[in-house]
């Protein structure tokens, strides 16, 4: 899992409502996302993700305590020529994940302390009182939205009515069979495009992890 900075009611991806983001969600690795831009089957899914260590850290550093927190998924992380959205079904990201968490952070609604370190042996990072790692091995399960802090406060849930069909956040997609379909699939646009380019490298080979609403109960590590 790793972190990004997402402005208070900004409309993301998946098109959620703006509200959504007084409450903790996060970015999918597009591979998991299901689409390579608007919304993908992953929008509106609710997951529980728990630190499980900062295996970049120098020693690794493994929590004394556990932090987890409910999110529900907003947002993509795209492709990229490098850093840790960059997995495919070629290979996995530079940690060996296939798929990874963007955790909407700084946030209003997870504390400055959500993410644990060691001062005496790793010292602080700039207004931080701690070290921030910046990536870490995690835990994940699907839960049901219903867990999600949003959840009770109707003005966080659901799509932004003015987006029309470029918007879909089911409010609790594991309950309501309310799954979205891939948007870049239904335009017929390239899957996965590495972005920032002029000679765009395009994968057509790459599937789509999607998360069904079958599956209530998914574990693994990741990052």
């Amino acid at each position: 899992m790793t972190h990004y900075s997402l402005p208070t009611g900004f409309i993301a991806a998946c098109g959620c409502t703006p509200n959504s983001t007084y409450y903790p969600t996060a970015a999918l690795s597009q591979m998991a996302y299901g689409s390579s831009t608007s919304y993908g089957p992953a929008c509106g899914q609710c997951f529980e993700l728990t630190l499980v260590d900062a295996f970049t850290a120098n020693p690794r550093f493994y929590p004394n305590t556990t932090q987890s927190v409910v999110v529900k998924i907003t947002d993509l992380c795209p492709l990229s020529k490098s850093g840790w959205c960059n997995a495919t079904s070629s290979g996995p990201n530079a940690g060996g994940g296939y798929l990874n968490f963007d955790l909407a952070w700084p946030s209003t609604s997870i504390p400055n302390s959500f993410f644990p370190s060691d001062v005496a042996l790793y010292g602080t990072s700039c207004s931080l009182e701690r070290t921030d790692f910046g990536v870490w091995n995690v835990s994940y399960q699907s839960v049901s939205c219903q867990e999600w802090e949003g959840y009770t406060n109707q003005t966080a849930l659901g799509s932004v009515a003015d987006l029309g069909y470029t918007s879909c956040c089911p409010n609790n997609p594991v309950v309501d069979d309310g799954l979205c379909p891939s948007y870049s699939d239904n335009a017929g646009l390239p899957p996965t495009i590495h972005p920032g380019s002029g000679a765009d490298t395009i994968f057509t080979n790459i599937p789509h992890i999607l998360f069904l609403t079958s599956i209530v109960s998914l574990s693994a590590y990741l990052l």
